[in-house]
């Protein structure tokens, strides 16, 4: 895929950089550690500002090139890249020498036979531990590919100790569709599965050195893989049913690929492999005939050809199964061990190389189910609530199921029972076996969960459909017992549980974090998890299974553990609760989300898929009991903690100042790493809106903008007044309370890459009063009159006060927090000097910016509404409107005969506009989106 970006400049990789550039790293290193020290002792400097203000005057000097400065970028880039590489060895283990392989013999063995001093378990025991999934990584398609493919390949493979160089001119992400996330996910999700493989082997290894002669009864799934990647629809157009069925058929088809490679040198496995193979070629041609779009005439040959192969292809793996004791029985215990790993992998995934979850919006469902049903009352409207859960169940206790074909699908209008009716399709055609998560976000209302239940029953899946709830705002999170109660208090629901014989649900991470701050998001979602284990308890559903999804991310901004994937995983599900199911005689089953091109990340060597896998196994199989957590002793303190967080917080995030500067040019800071823009076009001016409100951004580029700007709000805001209130119990909590401390790391990962000076620079660069005082002290010639209208620019978008009002409840909250910890970790020099490289690229851009001559309206833009585009970083698209103004080759009409006499309107075109002022924009913005894709490597991860 070529590079759509605008150019760098030709710079090589830092692999090949002059050997100067090194000397000017260390330089401006100097220079900011100078401006660190003056900084110690004068309260009014700012050591980011004063190394960005050097930077420029070099580059006014003639001491600083555009090269060097590029050249300087990619060095600091590349060895953020590298310390990445080993940070993500340290988080799977992998730099610890430990072999994954061995690790999971240890931890088959010690399942076995925990004390090495008793005798084994029985049997019995072992084969319900080993056969009950315990954990399912799921993969998702979230916009967090912020490397391009080659890059985020290599990283892994040095992360896996291969010997991998940044040897990349550029760092940041190309456009991605969905087939290149489909693409990602199915090489992720291979290597996941042969991770799993060896991890079944050591299993059953472990069992056949204890029980001989029952190990072959065995079929292990403790660790299952799962995907929303082509079937997710929240907030994507860009995902037909067609799209979704052609993506579930090739998932069938790599499953059944991948077991025709497993029995091609196996003998004993003649009959079970022509089987298969007739059963590829089938898909295969199920695959050909799938429609691209809404043909009548192509989805009807779809439909057509699904029936007449149905057998052939397959719906459920029972017909290979039943092939398997003969297999085993003709086998040696080598061809034994290899069918059983076989026989394992289609017990545990069927027909799909992994499970499946698909996802709409409960907007969708109630839109829907208004137009079957006429409900037209609002859900989330408290006092109409109780007649529209009237209404359902009295639908839920009249409706008959309907026959479905792709007719009927290509009719249906409402999205939510079109959603509905593909995984029908999905059900009857490809996979039978495997029940379909089907996830609602934002659920609000026990409503919705009915109305998920009046579809499934209405079109004949209620037993093949796992309807679970999304919690992820501040409401849903306070009161997402009370949605659980509202649909348990329908018989309805109640007997669906019981049939289907699982209780799932959702929790989201991006968007609680962001509201309510992920410390005190975690906390609430811990809480809300007792509560729903309370409420099963009350209605006496101790036999159904809880599912419980977590979709954080990768980044501390989406809510995962910073320290190690061990870390990680108990700091989702804490100790206390997992004991509270157990006592309640409750089966569990934990998910945990990897999202994008940052998650597939964790599985892209096969190095990387065993560490993974072998954390997952010793979490979800292992002992993880850590005692009696001190933070649970004291009820009060954690609440008041936690709900300090969570206030200030939610009063941040109503601060105008806040969507002010994550809104200004924060979206601009970063490459789109996914199907959607950061945030919605504006509908008029054709630049980016206007942000008045963080809601209008979208979760993880929200996140990503905060990084981006040097201080991570959504994980440190309110974490000063609430260890002021008493500092001493929290250095205690932090030593004594597993719990704590890991709530602690979070914050010091955010502490490491969050620095009130960046911030503060960041807050100087829109005070119009800082450009004016530049321009009193300039002594270039026109530069003076360029600062001012910069000042003149700034001060039209009117956020200045706003700005600098919320900087100031930032301030408090951080000298609350550094008086509290006063060893909290620091930015290193490196990234620091990333912010202020970044920051002087920007003033460059905008003194750029003041040098565009004057123009009459053209095009529906005046020069002043450019000049705003551009001091919000709106480049690309103010430089595409620019060249139509000012075209850079002569008048197209020059040189041809017209019969008669003329002149050029414009012979010379405007090249010096575009060498002296174009060009370098586009350059320097290119410079600040790299800056960008390296403090994402200092940070770990993107949003």
């Amino acid at each position: 895929m070529a590079d759509q970006h605008a150019p760098l400049g030709d710079v090589p990789s830092s692999i090949e950089q002059p050997a100067h550039i090194a000397a000017l790293a260390a330089d401006l290193l100097g220079v900011m550690n100078q401006a660190l020290v003056r900084a110690a002792e004068d309260p009014f400097s700012n050591p980011v500002m004063t190394t960005a203000l050097a930077v420029s005057r070099r580059i006014d000097q003639g001491h600083l090139t555009e090269a060097d400065l590029q050249g300087l970028v990619c060095w600091l880039r590349d060895e953020a890249w590298q310390q990445r590489a080993a940070r993500l060895a340290d988080y799977t283990g992998l730099s610890s020498g430990e072999d994954p392989v061995t690790g999971m013999q240890v931890l088959a063995t010690r399942l076995v036979r925990p004390d090495p001093n008793d005798s084994a378990v029985p049997f019995a025991q072992f084969q319900k531990a080993t056969e009950r999934t315990r954990f399912s990584a799921v993969f998702t398609a979230h916009p967090t590919f912020s490397l391009p493919y080659a890059v985020g390949d290599a990283l892994a493979r040095a992360a896996s100790g291969e010997d991998s160089a940044a040897c990349f001119t550029t760092h940041r992400p190309l456009p991605v569709t969905l087939e290149d996330e489909f693409d990602q996910a199915h090489a992720a999700i291979a290597r996941g599965r042969d991770a799993i493989d060896l991890l079944t082997g050591a299993i059953l290894d472990a069992a056949r050195g204890i029980w001989p002669h029952r190990w072959a009864d065995l079929a292990p799934k403790a660790i299952t893989l799962t995907t929303w990647v082509g079937y997710d629809t929240d907030g994507r157009t860009d995902i037909g049913w067609w799209d979704t069925l052609r993506l579930r058929l090739r998932m069938k088809l790599y499953q059944l690929q991948r077991v025709e490679a497993q029995l091609l040198p196996l003998p004993s496995a003649t009959a079970i492999l022509d089987k298969v193979q007739a059963a590829v070629a089938a898909v295969e041609e199920e695959i050909a005939a799938a429609p691209n779009g809404t043909d009548v005439d192509a989805v009807g040959e779809f439909g057509r050809t699904l029936m007449r192969l149905q057998d052939q292809a397959l719906v459920t793996p029972e017909p290979l199964l039943a092939l398997f004791p003969a297999a085993l029985a003709a086998a040696d215990d080598v061809e034994k061990r290899a069918l059983l790993i076989v026989r394992a992998g289609l017990v545990s995934h069927n027909l799909g190389l992994a499970h499946t979850h698909v996802r709409l919006n409960s907007a969708q469902l109630h839109n829907s189910v208004r137009q079957r049903l006429g409900l037209a009352d609002p859900p989330a409207d408290p006092s109409r609530r109780r007649v529209l859960l009237g209404a359902i169940n009295t639908a839920l206790d009249e409706v008959k199921p309907e026959a479905i074909n792709f007719g009927t699908l290509m009719a249906e209008q409402a999205s939510a029972a079109r959603l509905m009716m593909t995984v029908v399709q999905m059900v009857k055609h490809i996979d039978g076996a495997s029940p379909v998560r089907f996830l609602i976000a934002e659920t609000e209302t026990g409503y919705t969960l009915l109305t998920a239940l009046y579809f499934a029953k209405l079109f004949g899946i209620e037993d093949k459909i796992e309807i679970s709830p999304l919690f992820e705002t501040a409401e849903a999170l306070s009161q997402g017992n009370r949605i659980i109660e509202e649909a348990l208090r329908s018989p309805h629901y109640r007997a669906y549980l019981r049939r289907t014989g699982k209780l799932a649900v959702q929790f989201g991470y991006s968007d609680s974090g962001r509201y309510v701050g992920q410390i005190a998001a975690t906390y609430l979602i811990e809480r809300l998890r007792l509560k729903i284990c309370e409420a099963m308890v009350k209605h006496g559903l101790t036999d159904v299974e809880l599912v419980l999804f977590d979709t954080h991310g990768e980044s501390i901004g989406r809510g995962a553990h910073p320290g190690s994937l061990t870390d990680r995983l108990a700091y989702l599900s804490p100790a206390v609760g997992r004991k509270a199911f157990e006592v309640a005689g409750i089966k569990y089953r934990e998910e945990s989300a990897f999202q994008g091109g940052d998650g597939y990340m964790l599985f892209g060597t096969p190095a990387l898929a065993q560490a993974t896998i072998l954390k997952i196994a010793e979490f979800a199989l292992g002992e993880m009991d850590e005692g009696d957590d001190p933070i649970y002793q004291d009820a009060d303190f954690a609440a008041d903690f936690f709900a300090t967080i969570r206030n200030s917080m939610e009063e941040l995030v109503e601060d105008p100042g806040y969507a002010a500067m994550l809104g200004t040019f924060g979206p601009a800071l970063i490459d789109r790493t996914g199907s959607r823009p950061a945030a919605r076009q504006s509908d008029t001016s054709g630049g980016p809106a206007i942000i008045s409100h963080p809601r209008e951004l979208r979760a993880i580029p929200n996140n990503a903008i905060l990084q981006q700007l040097g201080w991570c709000a959504n994980t440190l805001q309110g974490l000063g007044l609430a260890a002021s209130r008493n500092p001493d119990a929290v250095a205690e909590l932090r030593r004594t309370s597993p719990r704590f401390r890991r709530s602690m790391d979070f914050a010091s990962h955010a502490m490491r890459h969050s620095h009130l000076d960046v911030l503060r620079a960041v807050v100087e660069t829109l005070d119009p009063g800082t450009w004016l005082d530049r321009a009193g002290h300039s002594v270039i010639p026109g530069r003076r009159e360029a600062l001012t209208a910069v000042a003149t620019g700034l001060e039209q978008l009117n956020i200045w006060s706003d700005v600098l009002a919320m900087f100031r409840r930032v301030h408090a909250d951080h000298l609350a927090l550094r008086a509290a910890w006063a060893d909290a970790p620091q930015m290193n020099d490196r990234e620091l000097l990333l912010h202020a490289l970044r920051l002087a690229a920007i003033h460059r851009i905008w003194i750029l910016t003041a040098m565009i001559p004057d123009f009459a309206p053209r095009l529906g833009v005046m020069r002043t509404g450019l000049q705003q585009r551009l001091l919000r970083l709106d480049v690309p698209a103010a430089l595409q409107t620019l060249g139509r103004i000012f075209p850079k080759a002569p008048d197209e009409t020059t040189g041809t005969d017209f019969g008669e006499p003329g002149t050029s309107a414009n012979s010379l075109g405007y090249g010096r506009e575009h060498d002296e002022i174009f060009s370098p924009i586009a350059r320097y913005f290119a410079l600040v989106r790299e800056i960008s894709t390296a403090v994402a490597h200092e940070v770990g991860a993107f949003g």
